[in-house]
């Protein structure tokens, strides 16, 4: 099959992964008869003008705080917008700051960016940049929070405090200032101004207060260290995505699964090197885009993080990754292949597996297995017969050889076992 024809029947593919590859094609710009969705609402807002900001905050960023921002990001010369919107469990982005980032980006066609949101603690703000902390904009926002002068600032200096550092290019340096202090077992206890006795109510108030704002700045500054982390591997999920997915219920498991799959497709699109993996990478979110789009149930979306990670693979300098775990792709990223045999069966498979399904192999102990149904039955997923689950036939990737989940795909072998 010629590159032009394998680029046309992937680009046909991408039009299963819905609103979030609409963009990818324009064809949400050209659609006259549906009703824009926020996201797209929003980033219809963000050509005109960098900052959005939606009617519920007006009054605390007013027209006069909008213009401001606005001459302070056009002369920066930087990629950034604002977005400010309320965030509460349930909402278009699920309360989260990744998802509504995540969303407009991809309707504003994707490309180098940086968004501002609020954040998911109180007086906190978030951004998310493309390519990956580019201008080091994540810590530049994230200390803001720990700038003892940002005190009872509105939001409006809070930002413009952060587009500054943004601009400035030293947000790692500011943010390991700010917090190289901080005592996350609990702290010092705070001193009291001298002359001025407080009184018991002060400081019951105190006594209940300080933990619960150290605990806060201390749960903020370990999340932004984990996420720090996470960005020293590029093209990979962080482990941190299947722990989350794994607790997810089914809901939360495929808007999960959107992400990421709108993210293999940003990284795919920016990636350079080898045409030919770029290519791969393309495929495997075109068919990520066909699973999660027919997707009947928590095996299909387990599919979907495993043709993901088989595109952040292609793209990946590491050579021979890994597919995800076979017991339970939700595992995350296998550790190594190792020798099994199926309960009753004499064939002895050789299977990729996490170190904890590893170590329960090894001790003859079940390890943690996806279900799936079978004549009404929930079943270990690779019990189901191969000719009514990819899922069985591939063991995710652990059993394919010289073959990839999304060749399968785009051949029809998903589409054909959900007849």
């Amino acid at each position: 099959m010629s590159t032009d024809l394998r680029r046309r029947r992937s680009l046909r593919s991408v039009l299963a992964v819905g609103a979030a590859s609409v963009a990818l094609l324009g064809a949400a710009a050209g659609s006259a008869t549906a009703a824009p969705s926020p996201g797209q609402k929003i980033a219809d807002a963000l050509r005109t003008s960098p900052v959005y900001v939606d009617p519920s905050l007006a009054s605390a960023v007013g027209p006069d705080d909008q213009r401001a921002l606005v001459q302070q990001i056009r002369q920066s010369q930087l990629p950034i917008r604002v977005v400010l919107v309320p965030l509460v469990e349930g909402d278009d982005w699920g309360g989260k700051p990744e998802q509504l980032s995540d969303v407009v980006h991809d309707r504003m066609g994707g490309g180098p960016a940086i968004l501002i949101t609020p954040g998911d603690y109180p007086d906190n703000i978030e951004a998310h940049a493309w390519p990956t902390h580019s201008h080091q904009a994540e810590n530049a926002t994230a200390s803001v929070f720990f700038d003892d002068s940002m005190k009872g600032a509105g939001l409006t200096k809070r930002i413009s405090r952060a587009i500054d550092i943004i601009k400035a290019g030293d947000g790692d340096e500011v943010y390991q200032s700010l917090t190289a202090h901080l005592d996350t077992s609990g702290g010092s206890k705070p001193k009291e101004p001298a002359g001025r006795a407080s009184s018991p109510v002060v400081r019951s108030v105190a006594l209940v207060a300080g933990p619960v704002l150290v605990l806060g700045a201390a749960w903020l500054l370990l999340r932004r260290r984990s996420r720090l982390r996470d960005f020293g591997t590029p093209f990979a999920m962080p482990r941190s995505v299947f722990a989350a997915a794994h607790r997810a219920d089914e809901d939360g498991l495929r808007e999960r699964a959107g992400a990421e799959v709108v993210r293999l497709g940003e990284e795919a699109r920016a990636a350079t090197g080898d045409p030919a993996a770029i290519e791969r990478a393309l495929d495997a979110y075109a068919a990520a885009g066909t699973v999660l789009d027919r997707a009947r149930g928590v095996p299909d979306l387990a599919g979907v993080f495993a043709l993901v990670a088989e595109g952040r693979a292609a793209l990946s300098p590491t050579p021979a990754a890994l597919p995800l775990c076979f017991f339970h792709p939700l595992h995350g990223p296998a550790a190594r292949r190792v020798p099994w045999r199926p309960v009753g069966r004499r064939e002895q498979l050789r299977i990729a597996a996490c170190d904890t399904c590893i170590r329960a192999v090894r001790a003859r102990r079940a390890p943690e297995v996806l279900t799936d149904r079978l004549d009404g039955r929930p079943v270990p997923y690779f019990e189901v017969p191969a000719e009514q689950s990819l899922w069985a036939a591939t063991g995710y990737g652990s059993l394919l050889a010289g073959d990839s989940l999304a060749g399968r795909v785009q051949r029809g072998d998903f589409t054909r076992t959900l007849a």
